[in-house]
């Protein structure tokens, strides 16, 4: 399959879907006639029955079943409508992610930023136009937060890269249940940030046992008093006193707790509204027969204590919380007690099940994560999975590309770094040249590897590795901190990972270039040397040429190589492409020139 394959059909399904939105339109129109017509005719009928005496009173119930099986069809259209909707704007977003119009229309992440992290912002995996916001199409915050981990937090082993791989492969032509999830819930919830955290995490409200049973025999000693004077069987004389004292005991008690009932209904709001998404979700998981082991895995701890059902049934309890505020339920709810009832018995639940909902949250957490992966692979079929290989420091690419450039533009390169051949490329080459771009591209490559996704290769082998970049650091006023301070931080932080296992993968642009050329050869040569020497691998670039020397050093295992001009006489007609050896190139007084800068004649 081909990117334009995936563009057709997904243009064909949302033709489909518009085309299902007309029909719906219509046979809502034509149910609204059906309840006019039966409110009219009921109206009519009860006329002629009360006025007209034509025909007994009862004959104008004969329209309410079929006024009734109208609303119910007319609600039950609408919710179908709500969820064709949203597969409308499922499909949209996809087609913008195929023309490369997604950037600052999604999730940005950002929030999951750890300070100080050693790759999140330099290989802009977080943030407006990042790999986050490309691949995130999570509704819960449980679904994004594991997003972020995987990409975010590099796996420690091959076995769990390779799981995530498997996973990705089985779930990459799931359509289907892509649609599925993307219409799970009532609305378009979107999750928010530590809603279900800030609840499992609240003190327990110390509700003793026998409140619960107090608060039902107040509504039992009400409830027979009530039917016994309605009955006959005692008269308000006899027992009214009684039934009085019930009701002041019922009172006393439920204002007793009103606090407490408060707090726990104001607590659990939010989750009451997004818990619903998740009981779908799990339920969803839990119908699905995987063969992956990792898929396998998810569904079986679901499945194993029947999480949806469970859910189901504290679910119940939130219904009755939100309808005890309608008016025609509102006497009765406080007559027997349903909000205190109610907030105890969601209390309970939440004591009961808080380390086992925890569980269900992540497994659905990963599930959806992983769906979001697998869409990216599908949206991606061009794209290569990657080889993992276990021993030494490996990365083998073959046409290399960043995966946010448009595939079009998108200039590839091969590149190798072996632990027993080429350990450190030397990247020279000035300003403009794409030095960067393909260093953030190795790193990116490790990245989505790493998360069991396909990467824009043509062939990519590698070993796990712990990516270390220093690419975008800058000054920072509140922290006090200067850019060649953060850089002296984050060089400090890749060398006290490596020697770790696994080795680590470093990426560095422009290094030290806040000091004096001499001071910057001497301090790059004693940084190469001692990450390599603890076994790492990576490459560095620069467009001073005093750095390209450390590439000959002993023990380095270093490779000069350089991007530049096109060499057709025009400095700044860049190619992209990685070329073997130390540039000779000088181009800086035409990118001056570019900018406006007037430079003498006969200068450079």
């Amino acid at each position: 399959m081909s990117t334009e394959e995936v563009r057709l059909a997904y243009e064909q399904r949302r033709r489909t879907v518009q085309a299902s939105v007309v029909e719906m339109e219509g046979e809502q129109s034509g149910l609204l006639m059906g309840l006019i017509g039966a409110a009219g005719l009921f109206f009519w009928l009860g006329y002629m029955a009360l006025s007209q005496h034509a025909f007994p009173v009862w004959v104008a119930l004969v329209v309410v079943p079929g006024a009734w099986w109208c609303a119910q069809k007319f609600a039950r259209v609408q919710t179908a409508r709500r969820a064709v909707n949203r597969l409308l704007t499922f499909y949209a977003k996809g087609l913008e992610r195929l023309d490369g119009e997604w950037a600052g229309t999604g999730e940005t992440g950002e929030e999951y930023v750890a300070k100080g992290h050693l790759y999140a912002r330099d290989l802009n995996v977080f943030g407006e136009g990042s790999l986050f916001e490309r691949i995130c199409r999570a509704r819960t915050e449980a679904g994004k937060q594991k997003l972020a981990d995987y990409l975010g937090e590099q796996s420690q082993s091959v076995a769990e890269c390779r799981g995530r791989q498997e996973a990705v492969k089985e779930l990459r032509d799931k359509v289907a249940l892509r649609e599925a999830m993307a219409t799970l819930g009532w609305e378009a919830v979107q999750a928010q940030a530590g809603t279900f955290t800030t609840w499992l995490n609240c003190p327990p409200t110390p509700f003793a046992p026998w409140m619960r049973w107090a608060a039902v025999g107040c509504n039992v000693m009400v409830v027979t008093g009530g039917a016994l004077l309605a009955t006959g069987v005692v008269n308000l004389q006899n027992f009214g006193q009684v039934l009085l004292a019930g009701l002041a005991l019922q009172t006393a008690f439920g204002s007793m707790l009103r606090e407490a009932v408060n707090g726990i209904i104001e607590n659990s709001r939010m989750v009451s509204i997004e818990i619903g998404m998740i009981r779908e979700g799990l339920a969803l998981l839990e119908k699905q027969e995987f063969t992956s082991a990792k898929l396998r895995g998810l569904a079986e701890r679901v499945k194993s204590e029947g999480a949806s059902g469970e859910i189901r049934r504290v679910q119940r309890y939130w219904r009755l919380l939100e309808e005890r505020n309608k008016e025609w339920f509102y006497s009765p709810s406080l007559l027997f007690m349903v909000g205190t009832q109610c907030a105890m018995a969601v209390e309970a639940w939440r004591v009961e099940h808080r380390t086992r909902f925890l569980v269900w949250l992540d497994a659905w957490g990963e599930f959806e994560a992983l769906n979001a992966l697998a869409c990216y692979a599908y949206e991606s079929p061009e794209d290569c999975y990657p080889e993992f290989v276990e021993g030494g420091a490996v990365l083998v690419a073959e046409g290399l590309g960043h995966p946010l450039l448009d595939a079009a533009a998108c200039v590839r390169n091969d590149v190798r770094l072996e632990g027993e051949g080429t350990r450190v490329l030397v990247i020279s080459g000035s300003n403009m040249a794409g030095k960067s771009t393909l260093l953030r591209s190795v790193g990116v490559a490790t990245v989505l590897a790493g998360a069991g996704v396909p990467v824009r290769a043509r062939k990519l082998r590698l070993s796990l590795f712990a990516t270390c970049a220093s690419l975008s650091l800058q000054d920072s006023i509140q922290e006090a901190k200067s850019r060649f301070q953060a850089e002296v931080e984050r060089l400090r932080a890749s060398i006290e990972m490596a020697g770790k296992r696994p080795p680590v993968l470093f990426l560095i642009d422009e290094i030290f270039s806040g000091t004096n050329s001499r001071d910057r050869r001497i301090a790059a040569e004693a940084v190469v040397k001692t990450l390599v020497a603890a076994g790492a691998v990576g490459a560095l670039s620069t467009h001073d040429l005093a750095l390209t020397e450390i590439a000959d050093l002993a023990g380095i295992r270093g490779v000069n190589v350089h991007m530049g001009s096109r060499g057709q006489g025009d400095p700044l007609d860049f190619d992209y492409l990685l070329k073997a050896g130390v540039t000779q190139e000088q181009n800086a007084l035409a990118i001056a020139r570019l900018a406006g800068v007037v430079i003498p004649e006969g200068a450079g």
